[in-house]
């Protein structure tokens, strides 16, 4: 069974954060049709909590004053998703090295992004997190498509 990822990325209620599916082409199209953001970050090289902030800063394009911990992180990312009312898609590429080099640096950044989910669920904005380069049993992820039935 094909997944209406049409639908499904429409629905704020239906939005967290899931290992990238094997189909993310599909879903990357379904995306660009119904206008969300998407935002991709290629974390390839990156190990500690420091360069995975800089890699987000850097891509995302947070402000100057941005300060390069975990609450700044929480604020200024709600913040610039706020700004897109259709929705975000943010793609983590190559994930592995930073889980297994720091897994509670990796962990942490889960639960700030899934406050940003959440925060974003309360002002009906999808915000989809996909992780990839990671086991997912590993993390007590989804996969979505494969664990995710809307």
């Amino acid at each position: 069974m094909s997944l209406d990822y049409e639908r499904m990325l429409a629905d704020p209620g239906e939005a967290g954060i899931f290992v990238r599916p094997r189909d993310g082409d599909a879903l990357d199209q379904a995306a660009a049709r119904l206008g969300l953001t998407r935002w991709t970050v290629d974390l390839a090289g990156v190990r500690t909590k420091e360069q995975l902030l800089a890699a987000l800063a850097d891509r995302l394009a947070f402000p100057e004053w941005f300060g390069h911990n975990w609450d700044a992180l929480n604020d200024t990312l709600a913040e610039i998703a706020w700004e897109q009312p259709k929705g975000v898609v943010l793609t983590l590429q190559h994930c592995g090295e930073l889980a297994r080099a720091d897994p509670e640096a990796f962990e942490t950044a889960l639960e700030v992004l899934d406050s940003v989910a959440e925060g974003c669920y309360d002002e009906d904005i999808p915000f989809w997190v996909l992780i990839d380069g990671i086991d997912a049993e590993g993390f007590d992820l989804p996969v979505l498509g494969e664990d995710h039935e809307p």
